[in-house]
């Protein structure tokens, strides 16, 4: 079943080319309904990871097989229940980008359709590796077809935006790849055995200074697609050069491919490293929180103000990643699965605006209330959840984070609640001046369309589900134990951690 996820968007994506000779809308169905079918898949899988709380092992599902055996590399799938949860994010994501895409997207659909799955199957990739040559195989070929995306399909601007995404990006990765081969020849010389399988690098011999090393190749990588200040500089660009459908996957999925690094493969590998650059990474958590925040608030293009507003919202999940704190750490599994949800509708919206008005610029908006009152009141919404009100997902996150990050550091909790009173300010501005006031340009433009309006409902439920009942999420995860070290003879630097999801939902 692993091996069927992977594969329907890349089958997708050649179906999607071949199929715009017959119809130019007919690539956009096939990638929805691949991308569909793929959902169903993994919801099957998270059913069934619930029926067996863990009972059958770490791993709900898992394949190996051989691939290069000579190198130590070997084709490597597994999920556990977080994975699962990501999985779902992003087959869902995909669904809806496709969705979204129809009416903008009207010349070269194949090739869009193609680049949009490829991406997909990219970041299930990541999302499903164990192979450590086969995760930075997956980070990278998930960065090509989304470049295309930006410099074919993207604004005005999109040149520039496309290869400072590309560049940012595959300098991280470099770094990256830098560590994974240092990892492979510590653990080579340690114990004779050359390998990238993941479980097998978990509790690897290093000198405490080599350790330190390797880690900050990895958190290069992870840091950069966070994106956590300073390495955020592409991050604005790309979003708002990029078409609606890119804006979705960037600000929904690619993100999140960094905290999935950070909880997957920084803490497990290295939890005495990550223990001794917890303060830093902490700091950089909680500089994002509000500099991310400031920078919202100070935008007048609508996409790029959403955009700055994911800088602030994923500073959350890097200080509940590192805070050391179980409720901390579910705080931003929440967090994560939350924020791709309702950034990515709030560019679905954006995307819509900016189709109907041909402007990004909220000087020229105003008044579009009384004119489309299903779109305004959809933006609302998710502005609303963007913000942490109550009863939406957003809020368990973020309110968890700082609860969990309290009981070790209260000043860096409070601080970081800041973030709350920042993110109501930049939302209600943006509403405010999009909707509100006088409609100065006499804007007359139709209001959502039934599938826009479909696509917004479906996105507002799962969003709803995690703010009312996040019981049944939260169950299912748990902070990898990683931050105290077992035993340590001679160079050995790393513990041997469960890792993220083995617990099979234990608190």
């Amino acid at each position: 079943m692993l091996i069927c996820i992977l594969s329907f968007p890349v089958a997708a994506g050649i179906a999607a080319l071949l199929s715009e000779r017959l119809n130019r809308k007919l690539p956009g169905w096939i990638a929805f309904l691949a991308l569909s079918i793929d959902f169903v898949l993994v919801v099957y899988l998270l059913f069934e990871a619930g029926a067996d709380n863990g009972s059958s092992g770490r791993w709900v599902s898992q394949f190996q097989g051989t691939w290069f055996p000579e190198r130590g590399i070997t084709f490597h799938l597994a999920v556990d229940k977080i994975s699962l949860l990501l999985l779902a994010l992003t087959t869902f994501l995909g669904a809806m980008a496709a969705l979204a895409s129809f009416t903008e997207i009207t010349e070269k659909t194949g090739s869009f359709h193609l680049c949009l799955s490829w991406t997909i199957a990219g970041i299930l990739g990541v999302f499903l590796a164990l192979d450590l040559f086969l995760f930075y195989f997956a980070w990278e070929f998930m960065l090509v077809p989304m470049f295309f995306l930006i410099l074919v399909w993207g604004h005005e601007d999109r040149f520039r935006a496309a290869v400072k995404f590309f560049i940012f990006t595959q300098l991280g990765g470099l770094l990256m790849l830098a560590a994974i081969l240092g990892l492979y020849f510590a653990h080579g010389r340690s114990s004779g055995v050359y390998t990238f399988d993941y479980p097998a690098l978990i509790g690897t011999a290093a000198s405490p200074t080599s350790a330190s090393l390797i880690l900050c190749g990895f958190l290069a990588a992870f840091l950069v697609k966070l994106p956590a200040v300073p390495f955020h500089t592409w991050l604005p660009d790309a979003h708002t050069q990029a078409p609606t459908g890119g804006s979705v996957i960037l600000a929904g999925l690619l993100l999140k491919t960094g905290a999935y690094g950070v909880l997957r493969f920084a803490i497990p590998l290295f939890p005495l490293q990550i223990q001794q650059f917890s303060m830093v990474l902490k700091i950089l958590g909680l500089v994002g929180i509000i500099y991310g925040a400031f920078l919202a608030f100070a935008q007048t293009d609508m996409k790029r103000l959403i955009a700055y507003t994911s800088v602030s919202h994923m500073g959350f999940v890097l200080l509940g990643l590192v805070a050391g704190s179980n409720m901390a750490f579910q705080g931003a599994v929440v967090q994560i699965l939350s924020h791709g949800l309702s950034t990515g509708a709030l560019f679905v919206l954006a995307g819509a605006l900016q189709e109907r008005l041909h402007t990004r610029d909220l000087s020229r908006m105003g008044g579009l209330w009384n004119v489309t009152p299903r779109l305004g009141a959809s933006t609302m919404l998710f502005a609303l959840a963007a913000l942490g009100l109550p009863g939406m997902g957003n809020f368990v996150g973020e309110f968890l984070v700082v609860l969990g990050t309290y009981g070790s550091n209260p000043t860096l909790a409070i601080v970081a609640a800041l973030g709350f009173v920042f993110s109501t300010i930049y939302s209600l501005r943006m509403m405010q001046q999009a909707f509100f006031g006088e409609n100065r340009q006499g804007w007359k433009i139709h209001d959502l369309s039934v599938r826009e309006g479909a696509l917004v409902g479906l996105m507002v439920i799962p969003l709803l589900w995690l703010g009312l009942y996040p019981q049944t999420l939260i169950g299912r995860v748990s902070r990898p134990l990683a931050f105290q070290p077992e035993r340590s003879t001679g160079h050995v630097v790393q513990a041997a951690p469960e890792p993220p999801g083995a617990s099979g939902g234990r608190r």
